[in-house]
């Protein structure tokens, strides 16, 4: 069994795993008309990938399409560079423990941090310093950016599609801001993993600096944990207007905490300080203790209120595969818990610096804004992950 790695006021602690309960059972018209759906889904989903696939050479499609090879978790990636201004270089166990010199732009003592599941590799940090397979946008031609979108829009839903942009637009921002690391559109990196199947399991990764997609496909299922979102800057202008990336999720947090009494808010707020992601890449396979208020302790308009910040992730995949996964996340919300770390406002049109985590049976977000960049309303790392059925496990193993 494995364990379970605790969080609790800062300190570590183990607590045995908890054995999950079965779902209840549904009509089994209803299960025939949902299989049909998604189904259907996935046939759409396919047919997208492989025209995708069809616009490329024989070069290209080899960097592009790599083995989906099924794993028990994802472990860590570290890159490092041997010296200022020169490429990133994955690194060994052995190696990350070495003393090396230091310099500017060299990343942390441990390297670049990323999540490797097979071939596959995302991070939070930029492409420059955690190396993506696949290929970036900007080695495509127009035809084949195209379709690429074009297999993000069918698997996604519209308003996880309209998310997708939003967050490749601030990247774009910062980019004309002239970083010095990689940033924008053009290194947003795709790939897929597997044979592009209706029977068969595979995956669609795609993603950048603010934006990790890890979408299983297997049959009548589609998951998409764990994904990272982010944002920097969170606001900027596009085309005349003004768009700030990630407001629902930081809009529905501040009305679900707004709703909680005297009481409930004591239980929500921890006690200390939260300033980055807990369970971000690389801690696949953990899960931490639960703490702030737990769902059975909340009425029902605030379960809705917390039902609804949590759709802003589960709700990225099309509509047809995140309906079971809003049940099962529904049918836990009793055990699923609500904590909250910093400010409990938020200027009006941006974006807060609280950090928050909600954590169910089968659920763990996280959303935490950086101090890097020096305004944490401006840029903010988010992870959303499924501790049963991370790159789709759950499926995988049947």
């Amino acid at each position: 069994m494995r364990k379970i790695f605790g969080i609790v006021g800062g300190l570590l602690s183990v607590v045995p795993a908890v054995a999950q309960t079965s779902a209840p059972q549904v009509s089994p018209a209803l299960v025939r008309a949902d299989e049909t759906a998604t189904a259907q889904q996935t046939h759409a989903v396919v047919i997208a990938a492989q025209s995708f696939l069809s616009t490329l050479d024989a070069q290209k499609r080899a960097a592009v399409e790599l083995p989906f090879t099924i794993q028990k978790s994802a472990t860590l990636a570290r890159f490092r560079r041997s010296a200022p201004n020169q490429p990133v270089q994955p690194v060994t166990d052995a190696q990350a423990h070495q003393p090396t010199v230091r310099g500017p732009g060299m990343g942390p003592p441990g390297g670049f941090v990323g999540e490797r599941y097979g071939a596959s590799v995302w991070s939070n940090f930029p492409v420059s310093d955690v190396l993506r397979p696949g290929l970036q946008m900007g080695q495509l031609t127009a035809i084949q950016q195209t379709a690429a979108l074009h297999l993000l829009q069918t698997v996604l839903s519209p308003k996880g599609y309209q998310k997708v942009l939003d967050i490749m637009g601030a990247d774009q921002a910062l980019a004309d801001s002239g970083t010095p690391f990689a940033s924008g559109k053009a290194v947003y990196t795709i790939a897929i993993f597997g044979d592009p199947s209706e029977t068969k399991p595979w995956m669609i990764q795609f993603g950048g600096h603010h934006l990790g997609l890890n979408i299983v496909i297997d049959g009548e299922h589609g998951a998409m944990t764990p994904t990272l979102t982010g944002a920097q800057p969170a606001v900027y202008t596009a085309n005349g207007k003004v768009i700030r990336v990630l407001a629902g999720e930081n809009d529905r947090a501040f009305a679900l905490l707004d709703a909680l009494d005297a009481k409930q808010r004591q239980q929500a707020i921890l006690p200390y300080k939260v300033e980055d992601l807990v369970q971000g890449p690389g801690h696949d396979g953990e899960t931490i203790v639960p703490e702030g208020i737990k769902g059975s302790a909340l009425t029902a308009m605030q379960k809705e209120l917390l039902m609804a910040v949590i759709g802003e992730w589960a709700g990225i995949i099309n509509d047809t595969y995140a309906a079971p996964r809003l049940k099962e996340i529904r049918e836990g919300l009793n055990d699923t818990w609500f904590a909250w770390s910093g400010p409990t406002t938020h200027a009006l049109g941006r974006n807060g610096s609280s950090y928050y985590r909600i954590q169910g049976p089968r659920l763990l977000i996280e959303f935490s804004p950086q101090g890097v960049g020096d305004d944490p309303t401006m840029h903010v790392h988010t992870v959303y992950r499924d501790p049963t059925n991370n790159y789709g496990s759950r499926y995988t193993a049947q």
